[in-house]
């Protein structure tokens, strides 16, 4: 029986590559993780549990990489975790030409080095895809950073805001935007839990310039858009703005779009057009970000559509920083 989705179109792949690090097989790629005390598996089950197996595979062939490779470091074995979801990508694929594996490897590395001060999740109203990502950060990046990376939640909807963190344990944090004067204020903050996930902050814009203003209020240094309903309406005004002001500024800002590819459109007579359209999500986030993933920022079917793997980018976000960081402490373990 086939272990994971699309299990023929991947394995050639991934054989190659695995065998380019002196691995023969999944089954001894699990043994590896498993003899560094990792269970990887549940681990990326326990950030999305609705991924697909292919996710929890991805991973664990990326974790394997990253020990025979001796990444002590999260960091390093954040990079060596994307070496191992580009293995997984379709050949021919959206995700496998965009080097998406690759681009969330180091994208999780960004996040465990001491340069990123804080980081967003972007999204056009308040998802719980973010929140499944920002708790797989909170919860486990800073364990190996000496100065804590602060992570941000900001979208549309200030009582949405308020909903996801209370229900993940986040602060809420309320801002009024001052449009005579151009500045936001914080008017209001509750924190609905007093460990880890309360140091993500969870913001909820009323529109566009107050979303940029709150991005200027935290100092983001990286963030990732998601697609949502209202692509055109958020995200990627805010990262474009953001970033045209950050330039400006003389502030370094990495801007990730998450979504797109094909299949997603704003517009009726691009349908026709099949891959030859971009469709208005994608279009708008090759307008501002530094690396373009492909699919949705949530659902792990539409991810799986462009040819990477069954797990919202969100989400993959923090299984990538998750799983380096315990590579890192079984390392200190000196489990390998």
């Amino acid at each position: 029986m086939a272990l994971f989705e699309s299990y023929e179109r991947r394995i050639d792949k991934i054989n190659s590559v695995l065998n380019s690090f002196g691995i023969a097989s999944l089954e001894e790629a699990e043994k590896i993780t498993k003899d560094a005390g990792l269970n990887v598996y549940d681990q990326v089950k326990g950030i999305q549990p609705i991924c697909f197996e292919n996710a929890c595979w991805a991973y664990i062939v990326g974790a394997a990489i990253a020990i025979k490779k001796g990444a002590k470091k999260a960091s390093d074995a954040a990079a060596a975790i994307g070496e191992g979801l580009q293995a997984f990508c379709i050949p021919g694929s959206v995700a496998d030409q965009r080097k998406v594996g690759i681009g969330h490897g180091n994208l999780g590395k960004m996040l465990l080095e001491e340069e990123t001060e804080c980081f967003a999740f972007l999204a056009g109203h308040e998802s719980f895809a973010a929140a499944e990502g920002a708790i797989g950060i909170a919860e486990k990046a800073n364990k190996v950073r000496k100065k804590p990376l602060r992570v941000i939640l900001n979208g549309l909807g200030k009582d949405a805001a308020q909903v996801i963190s209370r229900i993940n344990g986040f602060t809420y944090v309320e801002t009024d935007m001052d449009f005579y004067k151009g500045e936001v204020k914080e008017v209001y903050r509750k924190s609905y839990s007093k460990g880890l996930r309360a140091k993500v902050n969870c913001y909820g814009a009323n529109d566009v310039t107050e979303g940029v203003a709150i991005m200027h209020k935290e100092g983001v240094d990286v963030s990732i858009t998601g697609n949502s309903t209202n692509p055109t309406r958020f995200q990627h005004p805010v990262a474009g703005t953001y970033k045209k002001e950050c330039i400006e500024q003389g502030k370094k800002y990495f801007s990730v779009a998450s979504g797109g590819g094909t299949g997603r459109t704003l517009h009726p007579d691009n349908m026709a057009a099949g891959p030859a359209s971009y469709g208005m999500t994608d279009t708008m986030g090759r307008m501002h970000s530094d690396a373009q993933f492909a699919g949705s920022s949530s659902v792990p079917a539409h991810v799986e559509m462009m040819g990477l793997i069954g797990m919202g980018n969100n989400p993959m976000v923090g299984a990538t920083v998750a799983v380096a960081v315990s590579i890192e402490e079984a390392a200190n373990e000196g489990k390998f």
